[in-house]
């Protein structure tokens, strides 16, 4: 490491220009820009990509990285400059190399802690090196103008707001201009990153251009080249919505043929599915586009059997787009045109992309239906029929797991929409669900399960007792009942459980069956801490070990101790620094908690360090602007426990809990680790305080 460092510079200075393009690529990519656009969005092994790979270790274990970097950066650029000045034919290519080394390091230069000056140099470099020979050589040098474009994007940050300016205008006139296809690719790079946060007073005026311009690249586009025609129109759309009106009966029959086209391609439908909701969203569109689709759609899932492989699945996928956030006679006519065809396809298709698509499209139907759905039919009592049957179908314990994949989120629906039809299916319904969980082959579909027990639990509220009687009152295979196996995997399975709602229902679901001390709690037993092996192997890695390894705590114990867990994990958020906005920092806020309150509760879990994936789930869990997906976006819009604080929540229920029985609690906490104990105790000390 010492020769490295000391040498660092010059190591750094020659792998630059081993970054170079080759002859042979020069040659293969002029022919074919389908394989360029291949090439640089591959990330198997390559020159350039070992090249890449050394100049991140170079940033990642060398001090002096960065400024190396630039400082050849800078080099080389002159080294061009005198280059061409000589009259070479090939000092493009060392130019070249120089800006794909800097967009390839993009993030660990900008991101790098100790770089402040370093990226004002930077800045001043690259407004240099980019400027230099926009507009000019584009059928030359077309690989360096490429390169230019999407440096530039990557780059938007530290570069003057002028020369940024400069490459999107510069950007929406090549797209259409008679130049190579680099060029092209390039600027549709830059236009895609660029136009989102772009000035309007500055793209507005060439709008229309850039619509033709980009349509008519759709029609030439194909393979790799269209993935990314699709993307810079879709930025190029949410951009313009003030002159789409005007263009949606061009731009939409033309998106809605290339859907077709390729609605096998996963891929590309969903690109062109994208560009469409952009459309959709856009003043004045949404009606003319709904009754575009509709006459096309609605023969296609009438004739679902008929179809070809992939037809009905995307043709689902396109009418859930069109429900998201629709107005009630946008909802209403999608009903009047689909409602029957996805019911039959539920109950009849063994397809299971097909049955995922119908079973969100469903809970869709419901989410924006609402009550009013069940009187559109004419007959409120099949309406309602129909949506049971359609449940009983996907909870049904035979089914492949990823068949009913989607169920938890459809169930939730009826739930939160149609409580008073739903009631007195409750029964059922439970039993039906821990059939469908006892069966369950996916992590992933008994968590959204577990979720809808949850829901009940805090729809049951106050008389969160009459519930508890209920599950006990029901079976369940292998356990004494069903209260026993449901918080069984519950428990076991809280840690997984993943996004902000789901997160916020089921810890405040646990809190509320705690607080009810019922007796039954107690006699329940559920896995505990683990007893680490004499390998050191941690809790994360449970899914290696025998059951022998884990100890057996009460039920109550075990929910006192899930939410000192997510007390700990809030505060070692806060302490990272993921989210200016968490929860925690909310309660700081409010209540004065100090930082070295926070340090001393800060802590493992009772699973052990998390890892890292799951601090990168928790640091995304409390940002409240963040986009957790379509099937998160309809239970957030419509359940009012989106917006609970979850670190005032667990504190208030801590503070309660040992005030209102002292005796019961200080016994469960002594079941907890050291590290729960210090998060509870914080809390305390914070009240006093």
């Amino acid at each position: 490491m010492k020769v490295i460092t000391w040498n660092v510079k010059e190591l750094v200075y020659c792998t630059i220009a081993f970054l170079q393009m080759t002859e042979q690529q020069v040659h293969a990519w002029s022919l074919d820009a389908n394989q360029y656009v291949a090439d640089e969005d591959d990330v198997t092994y390559s020159c350039r990509v070992s090249g890449v790979l050394l100049l991140e270790e170079v940033v990642s274990s060398c001090g002096e990285g960065i400024d190396a970097i630039v400082e050849a950066a800078n080099k080389r650029f002159s080294e061009s400059q005198q280059e061409k000045a000589a009259g070479s034919a090939v000092w493009w290519r060392k130019r070249e190399a120089t800006i794909f080394a800097l967009a390839s390091l993009s993030e660990p230069l900008l991101e790098a802690e100790d770089a402040v000056s370093t990226r004002f140099s930077l800045g001043n470099l690259l407004d240099q090196i980019l400027t230099e020979d926009i507009g000019t050589g584009l059928h030359e040098y077309p690989f360096l103008h490429a390169r230019a474009f999407s440096a530039a994007a990557k780059f938007s940050s530290v570069i003057s707001p002028r020369v940024v300016e400069q490459f999107l205008c510069a950007a929406i006139t090549a797209v259409g201009l008679d130049v190579p296809p680099p060029v092209k690719v390039g600027a549709c790079r830059a236009l895609s990153q660029l136009l989102p946060d772009a000035n309007k007073s500055i793209v507005q005026p060439h709008m229309m251009s850039l619509f033709s311009s980009l349509m008519d690249l759709l029609k030439h586009a194909s393979d790799e080249t269209l993935h990314l025609v699709l993307e810079t129109l879709q930025a190029a759309v949410k951009a313009g919505h003030e002159a789409l009106v005007s263009i949606e009966p061009i731009i939409s029959p033309m998106i809605l043929n290339m859907w077709a086209l390729h609605v096998s391609d996963p891929f590309i439908s969903i690109d062109a599915v994208e560009v469409l909701e952009a459309v959709k969203s856009a003043p004045g569109c949404m009606r003319p586009l709904v009754s575009r689709v509709l006459p096309s759609i609605g023969p296609i899932l009438e004739k679902s059997q008929q179809q070809p492989d992939g037809l009905v699945a995307g043709s689902l996928d396109l009418m859930t787009m069109l429900l998201k956030n629709a107005p009630m006679d946008v909802v209403k006519a999608v009903y009047d045109t689909c409602f029957r065809s996805v019911i039959r396809i539920i109950l009849q298709s063994d397809d299971h992309s097909e049955m995922q698509n119908a079973t969100e499209c469903l809970a869709a139907f419901v989410s924006g239906g609402r009550q009013e759905m069940l009187a559109w039919g004419g007959d409120p009592g099949l309406t309602m029929r129909s949506l049971l049957d359609a449940a009983s179908r996907l909870l049904d314990p035979d089914l492949e797991s990823s068949g009913s994949l989607f169920v938890g989120s459809y169930i939730l629906q009826l739930i939160l929409h149609l409580p008073s039809h739903m009631a007195q299916h409750i029964r059922d319904l439970i039993a039906a669900l821990v059939r469908r969980m006892q069966t369950c082959q996916i992590s992933g579909l008994k968590s959204s399960l577990l979720l809808i027990f949850a829901r009940l639990v805090h729809m049951s509220a106050p008389n969160v007792e009459q519930f508890i009687d209920l599950l006990i009152t029901l079976p369940a295979e292998g356990h004494e009942h069903c209260l026993a196996y449901v918080m069984s995997e519950w428990t076991k399975l809280q840690g997984e459980i993943q996004g902000s709602y789901q997160i916020k229902v089921t810890i405040t679901a646990l809190a509320l069956l705690l607080s009810t001390r019922h007796a039954e709690l107690a006699k329940i037993h559920v896995q505990g801490h683990l007893i680490k092996s004499s390998a050191g192997i941690t809790t994360r890695s449970k899914a290696k070990l025998a059951p022998d390894q884990w100890t057996v705590m009460p039920l109550p114990a075990k929910i006192l101790a899930l939410l000192a867990d997510m007390l700990i994990e809030i505060q070692e958020q806060a302490l990272a620094g993921d989210d200016e906005d968490s929860d925690w920092e909310e309660v700081q806020a409010q209540d004065g908690f100090t930082d070295q309150e926070l340090i001393y509760s800060a802590g493992p879990t009772s699973a052990g360090k998390p890892t890292t994936e799951h601090l990168d789930v928790m640091a995304k869990v409390f940002n409240e602007n963040e986009d957790d997906g379509y099937e998160d976006d309809l239970l957030i819009r419509s359940d009012p426990l989106n917006e609970i604080n979850l670190a005032n929540y667990i504190s208030d229920f801590f503070m309660k809990f040992s005030e209102t029985d002292r005796p019961l609690f200080d016994h469960l906490f002594r079941n907890l680790s050291p590290a729960q104990q210090n998060a509870i105790r914080s809390v305390h000390n914070r009240v006093r305080a």
